[in-house]
């Protein structure tokens, strides 16, 4: 478990010195996120989904069900390597949807689920802790439920995540948004952002196997 701290600290570390070095190095054909996106997503045949400027740093997803590609103002209006890549990656979540990625739709289908156990956890160990007293059989099964859900949900969110950079990366070169000697900085800035993913996966996989052990 300290290991796995340690690799997710070092994920966020990498998110930001990439991002943060990527958003220094402007785009020759000094297109803005929101342009690159509305570019990709005209190239799949996607002209239903609105794109929007939210708040906040790295802030940027796409939702499904209201079919809105929100991206931060420093990606929405920004032209740099780490703005267009970022703008381009949530674009290749719109093509999934779009096309009917099965992993997607396995994923959407269990956010209801992982929401509602993401805020029971808390609830779950403090009713524990000043009600029994401890971790009961009972309460481990209720954790042990629950880590599943999410631990499931951050396997399926891995293929998700790299499909869309993939699909980013392919499109950017192909429409000439930018050139292939450009595409290290888009690289560098969403493989940083994939190890978050997996340092969450893993997180959860570990605590799951902590408690299954507890259990026994």
């Amino acid at each position: 478990m300290l290991a796995v701290f340690l690799f997710a600290l070092y994920a966020q570390w990498r998110v930001s010195s990439a991002y943060g070095k990527n958003s220094q190095i402007q785009s020759r054909s000094g297109l803005t996120g929101r342009e690159a996106a509305e570019a990709v997503m005209a190239q799949a045949g996607i002209h239903d989904v609105t794109i929007e400027e939210i708040d906040g740093h790295l802030t940027d997803h796409y939702d499904p069900r209201e079919k809105v590609l929100c991206l931060s103002s420093e990606n929405y209006r920004g032209t740099s390597l780490a703005a267009i890549g970022v703008a381009a990656h949530e674009s290749g979540h719109a093509i999934q949807h779009q096309i009917g990625y099965q992993m997607l739709n396995l994923r959407m289908a269990l956010v209801p689920s992982t929401q509602f156990v993401s805020k029971a956890l808390p609830i779950i160990f403090i009713g524990s802790i000043f009600m029994l007293h401890g971790l009961s059989p009972l309460i481990l099964d209720l954790v042990i439920i629950c880590y599943a859900v999410m631990t499931v949900f951050q396997l399926v969110t891995l293929p998700v995540e790299f499909d869309a950079s993939r699909r980013a990366k392919q499109q950017l070169v192909s429409l000439g948004i930018l050139s292939p000697d450009e595409m290290p900085g888009v690289n560098e800035t969403l493989d940083a952002a994939a190890l978050t993913y997996l340092a969450a996966f893993m997180s959860s996989l570990l605590y799951l196997l902590y408690y299954l052990s507890r259990r026994r």
